[in-house]
Formats: C-alpha cells, structure tokens, sequence
C-alpha cells in the first residue's frame, strides 16, 4: 500500500496569534475559494497530518519526551543538554516549545479548515466526506492533547482562523479534555477499521488515542468516575475487535520495511520526497554512541551517524533490563557490539569483520579489558560518549550519511494497548486482569529455545502474578516495552512519578527538577504576540 504524503500547510491563517501566512501548499495560486472544493478538502485533510512530523521523530519531539526521565539522559552533543538538566536554561525562549507550539496549532488549523468546510464542498459524496472530517478531528485531538500534556491550559481551537488574531486565552483542562474526547469518540464513528492509503488515520487509531486520553484524565484534577472503565473499555475493543497481533519476535517491531506490521496501529510517515520531506526525520542518529572515532571503526550507513544526543541511565541498563536470561527486548532492542569496518593494526590487528567493541552490560574488572584484543567496555565506564545504543530507529536506507531518515514512526502499537488496559484494569482493583494483559507482552517477548521445552520455560519465568502490579511495576515494563518510543516523560507525568524517578534514577537532572517542571514554560512569542495578557506557567 502507497504511503500517504502529507501536504505541509495551508493559506489560512495558523496558530492562536499573527503568525505569518503559510505559503507552501502544492496548489499553484492557491485562493481560499479553493478549500470549498474536493480537491480542497482533500488538501486540507492531508494538510492535517503534517503536525505528525513536527512531533515524532524529531529532535523537539524527542527530547520533550524522552529525555529529562528515570530511562534516559543527555549524551555529550547536541545544544539542548539543559532540557534533561532542567537547568535554567529550560525557559520561555527555549526553540523546542516555541516549534511546538507554533507548528501544532497551525496544523491544528489546516484541520479546522477541513472540518469547516466539508458541509460547503459541492459535489463530495459522503462516504468521502465523513472519511476526510474523521481524519481531521483525530489529528486535532492529538495535537490538542499533546500540546495539553506539555503546556496545561491552553488555547483549544475548534474553527479555523480567517483572519489575523492576537487575541488567545487559555482554556481550562476540562474543556480541552471534553473537546478531544468529543473529536476522538466522533473520529472513530466517522473512520473506517482500515485505510488503502497507510499513514492515514483509522477506527482503531482513534480508539487507541481515546483510552490514552481517558487514562491521562484519570489521574488528573479532571478526572470523572468512569475514565478508567472507559480507558479499558476502548483498548480491549482495540485488542479483540481488528485484527491486530503481537509479532512473534519483538525485534521485527522495529525492522526496517516492516513497520506497517500487525500491531502497529498508526505510524507517522516520512518521506524521500523533497516538497514533503521536511522536518527531518533523525531519529535514527540521537540514540548512537560514538563508535566511528574507535580503532577499526569508521562512520557507515548500517552503524548509522551518532549524534550522541540520549544516553540510556543506569536505572535502564542495570535494572529495568537486569534480566536478559529469559527476556529478549534489551538484546533486540540495543546494540552492544561493533564489527571492524575499517582494518587496522593499532593497537593491535583488526581485520575487517572482527569484533571492535563489545559492551557486556556489566561491569568488567581491568584484567578482563587487557585479555581482549578488541574494546572491552563493561557498565561501570560508560560516558556520555559510550554506551550501549537503542537502535529501534536505525535507518541504513538513508542515501548517505548526511541525509535525514525516511522511515515511517510507529507511534501507536497493540503491546502499549495491552499496557493501557493493564494500568486501568489495576487502577479498577482487578490486578490478576492487570497481570493477564502485562503476561500477553511479556510472554512476546520470552526467549524461544532450541526445544519447545526450553521455550516454555523461558515463557513460564517471564510470567508474573497480580501480587507483583503496581504503579512502579508498570511503568517498568512501560520503559522495557516502549524504551525511546516517545512517551516516558508523559508517563511519568501521569502517574505522578516524575519528580521521584527522576530524582532517583537520572543524576544530570536529579538536582534541579522541582513541581514547576512538570509543565513546559509557554513559548515567548506567543506571549508577546497577544495583545491581551497571556499567563506564562508558574516557575517560569
């Protein structure tokens, strides 16, 4: 099935102030009568999912969500070190939320356009009609839960701007959380189980977003009664009612050209085409060590370009992946060796193909290092610049070393489902429901022997009981399962251990995060373009 290219922006005005017109639309001579035809309303949609890269895959995206946790800290590159550290450097002119920010609700526009709309363009059936406002509402819901997640109160946008505006306000939670779940419940009504065109929003998609939206409610000051029935509710339906299967293997999840796989739900799509291919999609290089600077090492496209951005904590390595015995993820997930792709004969020979690093994940004692005739580098010497390397994102199909990733993001996958009604089953009091719906993704991830004895002896240690849930257990097996998938800082806000874990597992950053840092300061230029007084988050 073709990917879905998503067009980049619309000529209506964006964002919640007087942002500049966007002028990239495919149409030539674009005008505004022309979003009042089908072709217009199809750009529109499209228009919709460009907010998708802003988010996924990017280095913004990423260290919003991935750094600053218990599971991962900064390496040595990159100019963003203060976002982990929560230094004062993490303020209102930091370019990440300001990107955020302003991308989101101009794609939040490019929705509202489409949404508007529809009932005016002539000669669109239906079927057609109903597909393209369901596509729409879901990408709108997302965003508006996304920035939600990151800001607090903010500007829910439901009509599009038709001309400059610099007047904004920010709703209250509960609004925008009624609104999301009004587009969501809508888009899933509205949106067919599957689509021809891959990228492109689902039934189960948006059903997959709703129980992460209920979950979230939950456990906030907005929380109703029924969020974590609902938030069950909506992933088992996911589960038993499309289709959708674990994989076998959990290192095919993430394998190059297999993304659109049985349990992935919905994946952000990239691109090689220059008009779309913008932002870039680098995922592939943030989590790398910096091998091509070791003996018999050289940068190549299977090695990937290391920029060294995220450094995996202790706390990850030592013990959320302590158990490698019976459990395949951190072998599947990480890479602990490198092979010599460029012979040498210091300080000692190497030949091609030859083992130039290895990293055992434990620590290794001096005389272990000078018996070896490659690197020997044990837990207790990792540095911002070596460590073991997540290679979830690797892209060798990129054209050269130079050129950004055009692998597509899987950014909802039936093991998080399974997740969801777990933490919601637990919260419910049915813990052995909690420990069924964890023993499905564990039970995956189970080493196969070379007997089905074997095998089901490494099946039988993975299981646990409902004795062993609780809200520490889940997000474990949440980092395990989900490591570097752009939703631990989120996590960890929802659950209300953030400060805790952080503190306790992530020594970059254990110093300076306090209360504040659990919102995003509101970029700048935001507050400088109202012309009413727009309230910075406290801390800031």
């Amino acid at each position: 099935m073709k990917n879905i290219l998503w067009a980049i922006a619309l000529t209506a005005l964006a964002g919640t102030g007087c942002n500049k017109m966007l002028e990239e639309d495919v149409v030539t001579n674009t005008t505004d009568d022309f979003y009042n035809t089908r072709n217009g309303f199809t750009t529109a949609v499209n228009a919709g999912y460009a907010g998708m890269r802003i988010f996924y895959s990017t280095e913004r995206g990423m260290t919003l969500s991935v750094a600053g946790t218990d599971t991962y800290t900064n390496g040595s590159d990159g100019n963003f070190k203060f976002a982990n550290q929560y230094t004062s450097q993490l303020d209102a002119r930091y370019d990440h939320v300001r990107e955020l920010w302003n991308s989101l609700y101009q794609s939040i526009n490019n929705c509202n356009v489409a949404v508007d709309r529809a009932d005016k363009v002539s000669g669109l059936d239906s079927a057609s009609k109903f597909k393209g406002v369901g596509e729409a509402l879901f990408c709108r819901a997302h965003y508006h839960f996304l920035l939600m997640q990151t800001f607090g109160n903010i500007p829910l946008r439901l009509h599009e701007n038709k001309e400059i505006n610099t007047e904004a306000t920010r709703d209250s939670t509960a609004k925008v959380y009624d609104a999301i779940i009004d587009d969501l419940t809508k888009a899933a009504q509205y949106l067919p189980p599957t689509q021809s065109d891959w990228g492109r929003a689902t039934k189960p998609a948006a059903e997959h977003l709703l129980a992460r939206v209920y979950l979230t409610r939950a456990t906030s000051p907005d929380a109703k009664s029924d969020d974590y029935a609902n938030a069950d509710k909506y992933a088992e339906g996911v589960i038993k009612n499309y289709g959708f299967k674990l994989l076998d293997d959990p290192g095919k999840v993430w394998a190059q050209g297999n993304e659109n796989n049985t349990e992935t739900i919905f994946a952000a799509q990239y691109t090689t085409d220059p008009l779309y291919a913008s932002p870039d999609n680098n995922a592939c290089r943030f989590f790398l060590m910096q091998y091509d600077v070791l003996s018999g090492m050289q940068r190549d496209l299977p090695n990937g370009t290391p920029w060294k951005r995220f450094r995996p904590t202790a706390f990850l390595i030592d013990t959320l992946y302590q158990e490698r015995v019976h459990d395949t993820r951190y072998q599947k997930w990480f890479t602990t060796v490198w092979f010599v792709n460029k012979p040498t004969t210091t300080p000692w020979v190497m030949n091609l193909g030859d083992t130039a690093v290895y990293m055992p994940g434990r620590p290794v004692t001096a005389a272990e290092v000078a018996s070896k005739r490659y690197l020997l580098v044990g837990s207790n010497k990792y540095t911002e610049k070596l460590y073991p390397s997540l290679n979830k994102f690797a892209d060798a199909l990129r054209p050269d070393n130079q050129a950004s990733g055009v692998r597509p993001f899987i950014a909802f996958r039936l093991a998080e489902t399974y997740l969801i009604a777990a933490e919601a089953l637990y919260k419910l009091g049915n813990s052995q429901g909690a420990a069924d719906m964890v023993n499905v993704v564990r039970m995956r991830a189970a080493r196969q022997g070379t007997t089905p004895a074997e095998t089901q002896v490494h099946q039988e240690a993975m299981k646990i009981t409902a004795g062993d849930i609780n809200i520490d257990f889940l997000l474990d097996e949440r980092g395990r399962e989900l490591i570097g998938e752009q939703l631990a800082w989120f996590d960890l806000k929802r659950t209300g251990k953030l400060l805790e874990r952080v503190r306790k597992h992530n020594p970059e950053a254990s110093a300076n995060i306090d209360a504040h840092h659990l919102l995003r300061p509101i970029p700048q230029d935001q507050i400088d373009r109202s012309s009413t007084p727009f309230p910075q988050n406290p801390g800031y």
